[in-house]
Parts: C-alpha cells; sequence; structure tokens
C-alpha cells in the first residue's frame, strides 16, 4: 500500500477517479485473426520452418496451419534472444502487419506473443506499462467506482475503456465514440468538483452584521444597478449568519460599481469595524476618496498605508489599506474583512490579514473582490470553493470603438489624438517593453518617449519598475494629457477624461489583458476608442475581440484561443488543465456535476 502510494504520487493524483480517468491510448488485441488481410496488423497461430541467416539479417519462415500458407519475415535487429526463440519446428503466436511481395506474403520483424485473445490496453504514464497496469487492476473495479459516486453507465463506461472484453467495446486509438467522451467530460468534472468541496473549510463568524444599508442607497446619487442589488443581497444574507464566517468572492467586469458592493458591506457591519486591503497605494487612494465621498460623515474612515503617517485607526468604522496593514500589530478585531483585486495577493497574504483580526476558532466574514471576468464554467467550479457572485453589466453604457490598426494608419491615428487632446481629454499608449529589444519588432516606450514629447505637452512616462509610478498616475490624472506606459496601469486606476488608448503589438497580450485596459478609457460615458496596433492584421483572435466588449465574452474567447483548461480555485491558481471537458462549452456538464455530488 506504501509503494502504491508513491506510484500515485509519481502520476500526480490523488482520488480514485484520477486512477480511472488515465485512460489507454491504444490496445493490443491478439484475438487470433479469423482472415490474412494485406496491410493490416494480424495475430496468427504459426510454426517456424525454415531459419537462415543472410548479410547479419535473420530470415524466418513461418507456416500458418489455419490458412495453409506460409510468411517470409526478416529480423534486421537479430539479438541471440531471437536465434534462441525462432527454432526450427517452434511453436508461436506471432503479431505483426501482414504485406505482399511478388506474390509472397510476409511480416516484418513480427512478435511473439504469450497469450491470446485478450485486448491490452496500452497506457502513457510516468510508470512502467506493468506499474500501471497493477494500480489499474487493483483500484478500478465497480465496487470502489459506484462507491465514488458514479452511475451504472459511467461504470460501464470505465470499465470497457480499462478491461474491454471485446473488440467491439473500444475504438482505436484515441478515436472514442462521442457517448464515451461524454462519459469522460462528466467523469472529469465531477471528480475535479468532488475535490474541490473537500478543500472547502468554514468557520464560525466574529458576528452576525445586519446594519441598515438603505440611508446609503438612498443617498447616492444614482440608483444601483439590478445585479448590484442582487450581489447586496447575497452579502446580506452571508453577513447575517453567525454559523459560518462569509467567504465569498465578487467577481465584476470593468466599470461594472464593485466599489458601491464595497461601500454598502461596510454600512452592513456597522457599528462594528471592516477592513479593505487593496494591493496598491493608487488603489488604496481611490477607494478612500469614493467611501469619503458616498459614507456618511459619521462613518470614521482611515487609509493605512507605507511612508504616511495614518490618523488613529483602532477606533475607526472602515480601514483602508495596502499590504501594510499586515505589518501592523495592533489592528482592531474587526468584523468584516474585504480584499480588492484578490489575485494580485498571494494565499498567505489573504490568510494573515485574516488571522490579525480573527478571535480564536471564530473569523470575520471575508469578502474578495476582482475586476477580473471568468467564464461561467469556472464560476461554477469555483463556487465549491467559496460563494462566487458576478456583475456582468456595468450602470452605464459606454459607447466605445475598438479597432486594429497597422503602420498604414499612423497619420490618421496622429489627428485623432490632436482632436482628442484638444478636447480636454486624455490619450495612453501602451507599449510592450521598456527598452529596446532584438526579440519584439516594435518600439519601446523609451525609443518613442521623444517622438511624443517633441509633438506633445504633458507627456508623462512610467512602467512597472518605476518607483514612482503611483505619483506620475496621480499627477497624470490631474495635469497629464498624454501617458506613455507598459501594462502597469492594466488593473484600478480611473482616469476619467481618457478616451484613447493605443495598444502597441496588441498580438503579444493575452484578450484578459487587453480587455482590462481597455476598460480604463469611457469610464464616465465619454465617446471613446481602443486601437490594437499590430504588424499582424489577420488576427482572427484580435477580430474577435473587437467585436465584443463583454468582459465575461471575452474570458470565455481568452480560454478557448489559449487552449487551455487553468482553474482559479479561489485561494491559489493552480494549473489544472482538463483532458475531456472543454470550459468554454461544457458549462450543462458542470451543472450535472454539481447536481449530483449535492446528492450524494
Amino acid at each position: 500500500m506504501e509503494n502504491d502510494k508513491e506510484k500515485f504520487k509519481k502520476l500526480k493524483i490523488s482520488t480514485l477517479l484520477d486512477l480511472a480517468l488515465i485512460v489507454p491510448t491504444s490496445y493490443n488485441n491478439t484475438t487470433l485473426s479469423l482472415d490474412l488481410k494485406v496491410g493490416e496488423f494480424g495475430t496468427f497461430e504459426a510454426t517456424v520452418e525454415n531459419v537462415n541467416t543472410h548479410n547479419g539479417k535473420l530470415n524466418v519462415t513461418f507456416f500458418l496451419p489455419k490458412f495453409s500458407k506460409k510468411i517470409s519475415s526478416i529480423f534486421f535487429r537479430a539479438t541471440p534472444y531471437h536465434y534462441q526463440l525462432f527454432t526450427k519446428e517452434s511453436k508461436h503466436y506471432i503479431q505483426g502487419k501482414l504485406e505482399q511481395y511478388k506474390g509472397y506474403l510476409q511480416m516484418s520483424q513480427p512478435k511473439s506473443i504469450k497469450e491470446i485473445g485478450k485486448i491490452i490496453p496500452k497506457y502513457k504514464s510516468v510508470l512502467k506499462q506493468s506499474e500501471l497496469v497493477e494500480l489499474v487492476s487493483k483500484y478500478v473495479n465497480e465496487k470502489n467506482l459506484y462507491a465514488d459516486g458514479l452511475d451504472s453507465l459511467e461504470v460501464v463506461t470505465v470499465m470497457n475503456l480499462h478491461f474491454p472484453k471485446e473488440i467491439s467495446h473500444i475504438m482505436e486509438e484515441k478515436h472514442f465514440k462521442q457517448r464515451v467522451i461524454q462519459q469522460l467530460k462528466f467523469i472529469e468534472a465531477f471528480n475535479h468538483v468532488k475535490k474541490l468541496r473537500g478543500k472547502r473549510t468554514d468557520y464560525p463568524a466574529v458576528r452576525l452584521l445586519d446594519g441598515d444599508i438603505s440611508s446609503f442607497t438612498s443617498s447616492l446619487p444614482f440608483s444601483l444597478t439590478k445585479e448590484q442589488q442582487t450581489v447586496i443581497e447575497d452579502i446580506q444574507k452571508d453577513l447575517s449568519r453567525e454559523d459560518k464566517a462569509a467567504k465569498r468572492m465578487v467577481v465584476g467586469d470593468v466599470g461594472s460599481g464593485k466599489t458601491m458592493v464595497i461601500l454598502a458591506s461596510v454600512m452592513m457591519a456597522l457599528p462594528h469595524k471592516s477592513i479593505l486591503m487593496a494591493p496598491t497605494s493608487l488603489l488604496a487612494l481611490q477607494l478612500y476618496e469614493e467611501a469619503q465621498k458616498h459614507l456618511s460623515t459619521s462613518v470614521k474612515i482611515v487609509l493605512v498605508m507605507q511612508g504616511r503617517d495614518s490618523d488613529d485607526y483602532t477606533d475607526a468604522d472602515f480601514i483602508i489599506g495596502t499590504h501594510a496593514l499586515l505589518y501592523k500589530d495592533d489592528l482592531p478585531e474587526a468584523s468584516l474583512v474585504m480584499v480588492d483585486e484578490q489575485h494580485r495577493f498571494g494565499t498567505r497574504q489573504r490568510a494573515s490579514l485574516e488571522a490579525l483580526v480573527s478571535n480564536g476558532e471564530k473569523r470575520p466574514h471575508f469578502l474578495q473582490f476582482s475586476a477580473t471576468p471568468i467564464p461561467r464554467t469556472q464560476a461554477m467550479m469555483q463556487s465549491e470553493l467559496l460563494d462566487v457572485s458576478l456583475i456582468t453589466t456595468t450602470p452605464f453604457e459606454r459607447e466605445l470603438k475598438t479597432q486594429m490598426i497597422g503602420k498604414q494608419d499612423f497619420p490618421a491615428l496622429l489627428t485623432h489624438i490632436e482632436k482628442e487632446i484638444s478636447c480636454k481629454h486624455q490619450v495612453l499608449i501602451i507599449y510592450p517593453l521598456v527598452e529596446e529589444s532584438v526579440e519584439v519588432p516594435y518600439q519601446s516606450l523609451e525609443e518613442s518617449k521623444g517622438f511624443w514629447r517633441e509633438k506633445f505637452d504633458n507627456v508623462y512616462v512610467t512602467h512597472g519598475k518605476d518607483k514612482q509610478k503611483e505619483e506620475v498616475l496621480l499627477e497624470f490624472r490631474e495635469k497629464g494629457d498624454m501617458l506613455l506606459a507598459t501594462t502597469v496601469v492594466e488593473v484600478g486606476i480611473s482616469l476619467p477624461r481618457l478616451t484613447l488608448i493605443v495598444i502597441v503589438g496588441a498580438e503579444r497580450l493575452g484578450l484578459a489583458t487587453l480587455h482590462q485596459l481597455r476598460g480604463r478609457v469611457g469610464r464616465n460615458g465619454l465617446k471613446s476608442w481602443c486601437y490594437l496596433f499590430s504588424h499582424f492584421p489577420k488576427s482572427e483572435r484580435l477580430q474577435r475581440f473587437c467585436e465584443t466588449d463583454n468582459g465575461f465574452d471575452i474570458a470565455k474567447l481568452d480560454l478557448k484561443f489559449r487552449d487551455s483548461g487553468d482553474i482559479l480555485d479561489g485561494t491559489i491558481q493552480s494549473g489544472q488543465k482538463f483532458k475531456w471537458l472543454d470550459m468554454t462549452e461544457d458549462e450543462e456538464v458542470i451543472e450535472r456535476a454539481k447536481s449530483r455530488i449535492v446528492g450524494l
């Protein structure tokens, strides 16, 4: 058993269904052939009639008693084993491809097999064939498969794949029947959802929270969208429980209004404390400004950042900060902890913040927010680890045009940039690299800044390694006309006057990143443009991106074009790839798998 555990570890699997899903890649059919088909693989009873050596090659003539025919065979790489095996008048079951030359039957380098009448599966694995066959034989059986939750049709499918009784039960190589593929998709989804559910741990809450939010929502100068209201209702239900601390992730598209959901949650927590951690000073500052603007003056809000003398936060109602919060050993007990752009923090950082303000076994209610849309299938999977809410709509329609451009369009682009700046609007140009590289066929940020500064005033420059990037972005927001940057502006900064973005070498970026960059423009309803500058204008992927501005549709497209089933499991980004399940299409399969598990 201990040895088996080591084999499971080598295979990187942890469940019976993981093992069952390592299906054979092909089969060796050792059933005796009923006829002589030239050009096909066959198995025959044979007697050695003659043996000789010519030019270092072993020539063997076999007689097939069933067909009263002779077959000549050549062994080009004969070993002492072959000479001992194929002696005159010895009897064999030989296997190989039947050929014909000048009317004579031939079989090059045939194998002599010991057993006939079996269909032997062949696996692709880090283990030896014999070791994997032994594992499968030991654990993959009807009793175990039923016990693991499969139904009779799924059990039959798995058993026929690993232990086929006749060739009609299987298809050659990977061309499985559609029905079999559908069964494997379901088993793969079922197995993964089950594993995720086993990872979820819940704790009692520090306390239930049922603060009134009506004064907050009625004082807003706009109406909340239906989806914002639905998510707020989900959170109200979460926070009203004392037996289980909330563990929810809110995923909202660019400009969907997640900030209002955060502020409504703060109101629900009152008169108790809330803490929010943001990944950058800029995001923390923006959230602080929004909180001051929309929350009642009776709510004490404090900002905690490195290098900033913060007010006394011990008696604050709402503490907003960066990872600097993790280094405060006197944070007050909080009933609600929130993390913005949760994927920008490691699992340990998120857990550390939670632990800092926990009370023994009791945990604060925990909400995570993300502006990176995910496909619905992925959200369905994640909901096994934590509750998930999606905000797919925006409070207002954006008038935004996305277009692919090339070198020939540069004069027209310059004219458009001049026009936008003359209207007191701002322009953002994203470069693939800071400095020149022979690997990238585009100008870098450093090479280009001279050209733009000659033509325009108030041109700001920043990038990921720039220690002053947050100060540059803040100053640009107030005073700038044009910003040259790398993807450092991908997430978060609100630039109300930004109406035009140019992404240089757009084909080098994933669709999700392009969507986040495009989300910087048109935030306040101004007519806006996103230009994808590329030397490769005939990109289907980029063309599809130009045709939709819905982040959740783009996440689905991104998954499709990356041909990847990566799952964000709510705590870490794992490299889970699915062999059968298609995360862009198989929503119904995942739904069925989840329903089955609920019923177990």
